[in-house]
Protein backbone atom coordinates (compact mmCIF):
# COMPACT_ATOMS: atom_id res chain seq x y z
CA UNK A 1 0.00 0.00 0.00
CA UNK A 2 2.79 2.48 0.89
CA UNK A 3 5.14 1.51 -1.93
CA UNK A 4 3.11 3.62 -4.41
CA UNK A 5 2.86 6.63 -2.10
CA UNK A 6 5.27 9.37 -3.16
CA UNK A 7 5.13 12.07 -0.49
CA UNK A 8 8.41 13.88 -1.24
CA UNK A 9 8.25 14.00 -5.04
CA UNK A 10 11.13 11.51 -5.46
CA UNK A 11 11.12 8.48 -7.67
CA UNK A 12 10.73 5.27 -5.74
CA UNK A 13 13.92 3.25 -5.22
CA UNK A 14 14.35 0.39 -7.67
CA UNK A 15 13.81 -3.03 -6.21
CA UNK A 16 16.80 -5.23 -5.62
CA UNK A 17 19.15 -3.08 -3.54
CA UNK A 18 19.84 0.19 -1.84
CA UNK A 19 20.41 3.42 -3.74
CA UNK A 20 22.11 6.61 -2.62
CA UNK A 21 20.97 10.03 -3.76
CA UNK A 22 24.03 11.79 -2.32
CA UNK A 23 27.60 10.60 -2.07
CA UNK A 24 28.43 9.70 1.51
CA UNK A 25 30.87 12.09 3.13
CA UNK A 26 34.36 10.70 3.52
CA UNK A 27 36.84 11.57 6.25
CA UNK A 28 39.73 10.77 3.90
CA UNK A 29 41.46 13.90 2.62
CA UNK A 30 43.94 14.20 -0.18
CA UNK A 31 47.24 16.03 0.14
CA UNK A 32 46.58 17.63 -3.26
CA UNK A 33 43.49 19.61 -4.10
CA UNK A 34 41.51 18.67 -7.19
CA UNK A 35 42.81 21.77 -9.00
CA UNK A 36 46.42 20.60 -8.43
CA UNK A 37 45.82 17.20 -10.02
CA UNK A 38 46.46 17.02 -13.73
CA UNK A 39 43.82 15.28 -15.74
CA UNK A 40 45.09 12.38 -17.79
CA UNK A 41 43.65 10.02 -20.34
CA UNK A 42 44.50 6.80 -22.15
CA UNK A 43 44.80 6.47 -25.91
CA UNK A 44 44.86 3.44 -28.17
CA UNK A 45 47.33 3.84 -31.02
CA UNK A 46 46.62 1.52 -33.93
CA UNK A 47 48.42 1.02 -37.24
CA UNK A 48 47.44 -1.12 -40.24
CA UNK A 49 49.36 -1.96 -43.36
CA UNK A 50 48.27 0.55 -46.05
CA UNK A 51 46.30 -0.77 -49.02
CA UNK A 52 48.59 -2.12 -51.71
CA UNK A 53 51.55 -2.61 -49.37
CA UNK A 54 52.40 -6.27 -48.83
CA UNK A 55 55.67 -6.18 -46.91
CA UNK A 56 55.00 -6.05 -43.16
CA UNK A 57 57.41 -4.24 -40.85
CA UNK A 58 59.24 -6.21 -38.18
CA UNK A 59 58.66 -3.54 -35.51
CA UNK A 60 56.04 -0.78 -35.14
CA UNK A 61 56.62 1.79 -32.37
CA UNK A 62 55.15 5.03 -31.05
CA UNK A 63 57.33 7.83 -29.68
CA UNK A 64 56.28 11.28 -28.50
CA UNK A 65 56.15 14.01 -25.92
CA UNK A 66 53.85 11.85 -23.75
CA UNK A 67 56.52 9.06 -23.69
CA UNK A 68 59.37 11.54 -23.15
CA UNK A 69 60.52 10.45 -26.63
CA UNK A 70 61.12 6.86 -25.52
CA UNK A 71 59.94 4.21 -27.98
CA UNK A 72 56.91 2.09 -27.06
CA UNK A 73 56.37 -0.99 -29.22
CA UNK A 74 52.97 -1.73 -30.70
CA UNK A 75 51.77 -5.32 -30.41
CA UNK A 76 50.80 -7.29 -33.50
CA UNK A 77 47.15 -8.38 -33.49
CA UNK A 78 46.62 -11.10 -36.09
CA UNK A 79 42.84 -11.18 -35.67
CA UNK A 80 42.44 -7.48 -36.53
CA UNK A 81 45.45 -7.47 -38.86
CA UNK A 82 46.92 -4.45 -37.09
CA UNK A 83 49.42 -3.31 -34.48
CA UNK A 84 48.27 -1.52 -31.35
CA UNK A 85 49.38 -0.10 -28.01
CA UNK A 86 47.47 1.56 -25.19
CA UNK A 87 49.32 4.48 -23.62
CA UNK A 88 48.04 5.51 -20.20
CA UNK A 89 48.50 8.70 -18.16
CA UNK A 90 48.77 11.11 -21.09
CA UNK A 91 48.47 14.62 -19.73
CA UNK A 92 45.19 16.17 -20.81
CA UNK A 93 44.19 19.61 -21.99
CA UNK A 94 47.28 20.14 -24.10
CA UNK A 95 48.67 19.25 -27.52
CA UNK A 96 51.26 16.49 -27.79
CA UNK A 97 53.66 15.73 -30.63
CA UNK A 98 54.45 12.17 -31.63
CA UNK A 99 55.63 9.91 -34.44
CA UNK A 100 54.90 6.41 -35.60
CA UNK A 101 58.00 4.38 -36.44
CA UNK A 102 58.14 1.36 -38.76
CA UNK A 103 61.39 -0.52 -38.32
CA UNK A 104 62.84 2.65 -36.77
CA UNK A 105 61.82 4.95 -39.64
CA UNK A 106 59.06 7.60 -39.42
CA UNK A 107 55.80 6.59 -41.08
CA UNK A 108 52.51 8.33 -41.79
CA UNK A 109 49.65 8.06 -39.31
CA UNK A 110 46.31 8.60 -41.04
CA UNK A 111 44.59 8.84 -37.62
CA UNK A 112 46.60 11.79 -36.28
CA UNK A 113 44.89 15.03 -35.22
CA UNK A 114 47.13 17.19 -37.43
CA UNK A 115 50.70 18.04 -38.35
CA UNK A 116 53.10 20.34 -36.50
CA UNK A 117 56.49 21.86 -37.18
CA UNK A 118 59.11 19.94 -35.16
CA UNK A 119 60.44 21.76 -32.12
CA UNK A 120 63.76 20.62 -30.78
CA UNK A 121 66.27 17.90 -31.59
CA UNK A 122 64.08 14.94 -30.62
CA UNK A 123 61.19 15.99 -32.81
CA UNK A 124 63.46 16.83 -35.74
CA UNK A 125 65.02 13.35 -35.47
CA UNK A 126 61.66 11.66 -36.07
CA UNK A 127 59.98 14.14 -38.45
CA UNK A 128 58.54 13.11 -41.79
CA UNK A 129 59.12 15.16 -44.93
CA UNK A 130 56.08 16.83 -46.48
CA UNK A 131 55.69 19.32 -49.32
CA UNK A 132 55.59 22.07 -46.66
CA UNK A 133 58.72 20.81 -44.88
CA UNK A 134 59.40 18.49 -41.94
CA UNK A 135 56.42 17.66 -39.72
CA UNK A 136 55.48 15.61 -36.67
CA UNK A 137 52.01 14.38 -35.73
CA UNK A 138 49.77 16.09 -33.21
CA UNK A 139 47.54 14.56 -30.58
CA UNK A 140 45.02 16.85 -28.93
CA UNK A 141 44.82 15.75 -25.31
CA UNK A 142 41.23 16.57 -24.41
CA UNK A 143 39.76 15.53 -21.08
CA UNK A 144 36.47 16.32 -19.41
Amino acid sequence: MFDRLNIFGRKPAPKGGPTFTEAPSSPVTSSRSSSDRKQTFSKIFRWRLPAGQTEEPVMVEIVGSFTHWKKIPLIRDGKQDSWHAIVHHIEGNRTHHYMLLLDGKPAKDKDCDGLAIPQGHQEEEYAITTERGPRVFMLFGQTK
